[in-house]
């Protein structure tokens, strides 16, 4: 029972439960880049380029078949999702820096910090 007690924690820890969240989201942002990328990028660059369809591109090797049409397309979509997550990471680190930048409000005085000032004041407002 201590194995599964060890391994409930384990899962539940907040790392965990972030990572898995973050794998699923990067997965269908993948799927939507390579949709990006296959359906609307490179039949765009196929029409630039003189009509040349990038998906059917390949070379017969003897019986191998180079499908380098694809891969140029997974070299497009590796780009984009690069890009994508370089611009978050650079944002979230510039908030983080204006963050480290502000600087932090001053902690309340002790009680006793608070009546010597006002006896301090007293006695000022004596002489």
């Amino acid at each position: 029972m201590s194995i599964l007690k060890d391994f409930r924690d384990f899962a539940m820890r907040g790392n965990v439960v972030d990572l898995a969240v973050g794998v699923i989201i990067g997965g269908a942002f993948g799927t939507i880049v390579n949709s990006l990328v296959g359906d609307i990028l490179m039949p765009l660059i196929g029409v630039l380029s003189g009509g040349v369809d990038f998906s059917g591109l390949s070379v017969k090797v003897g019986d191998a078949t180079l499908a380098y049409g694809k891969f140029i397309q997974a070299i497009i979509s590796f780009t984009i999702i690069a890009f994508a997550l370089f611009s978050i990471i650079k944002t979230m680190n510039s908030l983080k820096k204006e963050e480290a930048a502000a600087p932090a409000p001053a902690p309340a005085p002790a009680p006793e910090e608070q009546l010597l000032t006002e006896i301090r004041d007293i006695l000022k407002a004596r002489n």
